[in-house]
């Protein structure tokens, strides 16, 4: 007889969305990249320039710890810090041509993943499952205080690195 919660959709969608995080993860790592950094670089693509406080509420994440993750991508060089001109106090965040080309290589990880995800799924599943899975994401951010302006990442992370890695963001 098998378990209760092996008849549970959300049981069936943490299980899913760990697999998924799992496999991002070892692509990534191949990137040189802890799993949440590609969100940031991600939000940055297009010559985007973030102050430290947009991006740590694009992220939905505490500003030091966008901080630290800024820090790590700028040791790669994936990232450019400057303070804003007239007021030192305000740190912005760009995308170098290394950051730049490691997003593209981001983009690529994300469609592999998701065409291996959706191995057997025709067109119209697809559409369907994402359509039901956006409906069941803004079912919960209407039921928090969180008004769900993003379905992207989990309010409640407070590392990036740690937030699942769910869809890439921008």
């Amino acid at each position: 007889m098998k378990h209760p919660v092996a008849k549970s959709v959300g049981w069936a969608l943490v299980h899913a969305a760990r697999l998924h995080r799992t496999r991002v993860g070892e692509r990534l790592n191949g990137l040189g990249l802890f799993p949440g950094q590609e969100q940031v670089l991600q939000a940055l693509v297009g010559g985007k320039t973030l102050t430290m406080g947009e991006l740590a509420g694009l992220l939905r994440v505490k500003p030091p710890t966008a901080s630290k993750t800024i820090a790590r991508l700028a040791a790669q060089g994936l990232v450019q810090r400057a303070t804003e001109p007239g007021d030192a106090r305000i740190v912005v965040v760009r995308l170098p041509e290394e950051g730049a080309r490691r997003a593209a290589s981001i983009d690529n990880l994300w469609n592999e993943v998701e065409d291996e995800l959706l191995q057997g799924f025709d067109n119209k599943d697809r559409k369907r499952l994402r359509k039901l899975l956006r409906k069941a994401a803004k079912n919960l951010a209407g039921s928090t205080s969180d008004e769900g302006e993003s379905l992207d990442e989990d309010p409640d992370a407070d590392d990036i690195e740690d937030a699942p890695a769910i869809a890439s963001v921008g």
